[in-house]
């Protein structure tokens, strides 16, 4: 299982960005219908923490900071899982990283970086 992420950048306060990953497999199992997804960030001197999760069953959570701003969804038919980022703040300014994960096993992509400024 291989995860891409992409659409990071630089934006100012108040703006919006969609971070998309590819999810592709070499295997017959439909991972669709089992592996969650999320979208994980780490800040400079900090720890990666958890953004969004979104289920095989397409349940969402969401970390406390970043609720009624950030949607996560995911689009099955095109192996891709999205985060949607509204009123982005300074704050917000990280490496994005997705993960799959499926039976127990993580599968994470590279980063991509997202800049807010203020």
């Amino acid at each position: 299982v291989q995860l891409q992420a992409s659409g990071g950048g630089l934006v100012q306060a108040g703006g919006s960005l969609r971070l998309s990953c590819a999810v592709t497999t070499i295997s017959t199992i439909n991972w669709r219908a089992t592996m969650d997804l999320g979208w994980y960030r780490r800040s400079p001197g900090k720890q990666r923490e958890l953004v969004a999760t979104i289920s095989s069953g397409e349940n969402e959570n969401y970390a406390d900071s970043v609720k009624g701003r950030f949607t996560i969804s995911r689009d099955n038919a095109k192996d891709t899982v999205y985060l949607q980022m509204n009123s982005l703040k300074p704050e917000d300014t990280a490496v994005y990283y997705c993960k799959g994960t499926q039976w127990g096993r993580e599968y994470w992509g590279q980063g991509t970086l997202v800049t807010v400024s203020s």
